[in-house]
């Protein structure tokens, strides 16, 4: 008897657990509109408590990668979750530079099984945008394998071989242009170069490359080298390339920071806020350790500057809490997991 009723109580706790919609789910959003095959590589990646959810919805669409923390709703009765407020670029836009958001909430259902869990429904555009935006159905599939892996990234690289090494020197525009066809044209237009003071091109994502003779540039390098490196965290990457996505972590209240890898100056002047902004940087392969730091051009409202850190190398996904303020300067080590 009291096996039975053993049995039953495991039964009965995998199956509660089943209905938890905490996890990694990947998939693909397409346009509902016939004749049109536009769509979207998306991840959602949420954890649930009681019946709200809260984490991070990113998607790829042609050269660029948008991702935002997210927060909504989850019914277990109904296995219903509800994310609203999500932008998703236009998908007739002809440039993702200069492109319009469509404002969609997502209405998904969850179905769990042993084979798999999917959770499957809809961007529905918002009523303003109900003659422009088309809505999207998407289609989820969590992956069960090792939470910790960012498995769309592995996924995106099989296909598009988006961490492919590149050479260690540095490559002009003209040389760029001959490269590869099966490199990512994102990777080509955004990496930054740890063995150059300057992006080698124009970030897509994140706005012009940083120009080393302005005023405002020199004085952030002299401020950064006065502040003391506060090292948080060394990780252990797995390739040469990583993807960094940086978010205001807490209240969204001004903070403004700039980015240095390897004491060398990439990205300035970028407010923090749910929405990420997004680089891709190469390491320098022939440092056994490379540094990223985040350097607080303001405090913002509710010092210090905070932020959350997303690290993504093709394989792992890491999560670091950086905080800086005047007299230090929040910094990652990052070191190349040796080959088995």
């Amino acid at each position: 008897m009291k096996r039975i009723l053993f049995i039953v109580a495991l039964f009965g706790f995998l199956t509660s657990d089943a209905q938890k919609v905490t996890g990694y789910w990947y998939g693909q959003a397409n346009v509902e509109i016939a004749g049109i095959h536009n769509n979207y590589l998306t991840e959602l990646i949420i954890q649930q408590k009681g019946n709200e959810v809260r984490g991070f919805f990113g998607y790829y669409f042609k050269d660029i990668y948008q991702s935002f923390l997210v927060k909504g709703s989850y019914n277990p009765a109904t296995r219903e979750v509800i994310i609203k407020n999500i932008p998703i670029i236009y998908f007739n836009t002809n440039s993702t530079v200069n492109s319009v958001d469509c404002i969609t909430s997502f209405y998904g259902t969850m179905i769990a099984s042993r084979v798999k869990s999917s959770l499957t429904g809809y961007f529905f555009r918002d009523t303003k945008y109900e003659y422009t935006c088309p809505d999207l159905r998407v289609h989820f599939t969590l992956y069960t394998e090792d939470q910790s892996q960012d498995s769309l990234l592995r996924t995106f690289a099989a296909s598009k071989q988006f961490w492919k090494s590149q050479s260690a020197n540095y490559v002009s525009d003209e040389t760029e242009k001959k490269v590869g066809e099966s490199e990512s044209p994102v990777l080509k237009k955004e990496i930054v170069d740890a063995q150059t003071d300057i992006p080698r091109t124009t970030p897509a994502v994140v706005g012009a490359p940083i120009s080393p003779v302005r005023e405002d540039i020199v004085k952030i390098n002299e401020l950064f080298k006065k502040r003391i490196p506060i090292v948080g965290k060394e990780l252990e990457i797995s390739s040469d390339s990583v993807r960094l996505s940086f978010y205001d972590n807490g209240i969204v209240d001004g903070d403004s920071i700039s980015i240095f890898l390897n004491n060398k100056l990439v990205l300035a002047h970028q407010e923090l806020t749910e929405r990420a902004f997004n680089i891709y940087v190469r390491m320098d392969s022939l440092k056994e350790i490379n540094e990223v730091s985040m350097f607080a051009e303001n405090l913002g409202k509710y010092p210090p500057n905070t932020a959350l850190m997303v690290v993504n190398d093709g394989d792992n996904r890491y999560e670091v809490f950086m905080s800086s303020d005047f007299k230090g300067n929040a910094t990652v080590r990052f070191r190349r997991k040796k080959p088995n």
